[in-house]
């Protein structure tokens, strides 16, 4: 694939659901699903998703056999991620052979025999979203895919917990933690001092004046959880290895690679740790081997499930 004359996140978010459908740690998955509580078509299951993207997420469960009867509430920043969302879903359920009924702009509901699911869809920031439902609403699950190294977990993770009741679930995978590979090496020195600069931006990261980021995120939310009062019950790694295989690179697997090292080039341009000739030159050899087959990327990420312990029972004390 040729290098891409302009970038689109929507187009990476769609691009990168095969690697995820593939880095997701099974164990975890498992632990989630036996961890839910039973759903009723009186009681459906209460799911909440923060960072929702293109809502794969919900496709995802359904194939898994943990959406029979369900209320989502999927919430994004991004508008236009939302937009895409509410025009992927309903094509996504008539493939599966549900039928669909749009209630609104913002609210689908897909039904067939053993299968009742609403899915409610909104643009709203996280923050914004948690002052107004806090005390309001409680949700069985929350899902955060790919957030929390995003944000200040210190400080948004108590949030989040705050939103659901005893026993209620915390899923949180593909959360980085620290490891961005490119292979074959170009300059071992370099490459170490690249890798190193682009995990300082993340640590760095201030949106709004307040830290936003971690590049270990995902180790250190064994902390986080435990500090927020929260237990873990299921973690590993999710890994992100793409490279191309006998029959060449794969257009979404290449356009995530172009996208990757974009990104990159974007958030170091100008850095004062790195020669600007060297990674200019640096920065198309990347694009050049993604274009020859040749180049493999490993991202480190781990998945975890946590959950808010129930009360004890006064009666067995």
């Amino acid at each position: 694939m040729p290098i891409p004359h302009t970038y689109s996140f929507a187009r990476y978010l769609s691009a990168k659901k095969s690697v995820d459908d593939r880095a997701l740690n099974q164990h975890v998955w498992q632990s989630l699903a036996a961890a839910l509580p039973r759903a009723t078509p009186e009681q459906p299951l209460q799911i909440l998703e923060v960072g929702t993207g293109l809502g794969t997420t919900v496709e995802r469960l359904y194939a898994g056999g943990m959406l029979t009867n369900a209320t989502y509430t999927a919430i994004d920043l991004e508008p236009a991620l939302i937009a895409e969302t509410r025009r992927r879903l309903p094509q996504w359920a008539v493939a599966q052979g549900l039928q669909v009924r749009q209630d609104s702009q913002a609210q689908l509901h897909m039904q067939r025999p053993g299968r009742d699911i609403r899915v409610a869809t909104e643009a709203i920031d996280l923050f914004r979203f948690i002052a107004r439902e806090q005390g309001q609403r409680a949700w069985d699950l929350l899902i955060a895919q790919a957030l929390l190294d995003l944000v200040d977990v210190p400080t948004t993770l108590p949030m989040l917990l705050s939103l659901l009741p005893p026993g209620g679930l915390l899923y949180c995978p593909i959360t980085f933690d620290g490891g961005t590979v490119f292979q074959p090496e170009i300059d071992p020195e370099f490459d170490v001092a690249i890798e190193a600069c682009y995990h300082q931006t993340m640590d760095r990261r201030l949106i709004a004046g307040k830290p936003s980021g971690d590049s270990r995120t995902g180790r250190h939310l064994f902390t986080h959880l435990q500090t927020a009062g929260a237990e873990v019950l299921a973690a590993g790694s999710s890994d992100w290895v793409v490279f191309a295989d006998a029959n060449g690179c794969p257009t979404d697997a290449a356009y995530l690679l172009h996208f990757m090292i974009h990104t990159m080039h974007t958030a170091l341009t100008g850095h004062p740790g790195l020669d600007t000739g060297r990674f200019t030159a640096w920065i198309a050899q990347r694009h050049t081997q993604v274009e020859q087959g040749t180049l493999v990327y490993i991202a480190h990420q781990l998945d975890l499930l946590g959950r808010v312990p129930a009360p004890l029972d006064d009666t067995k004390k």
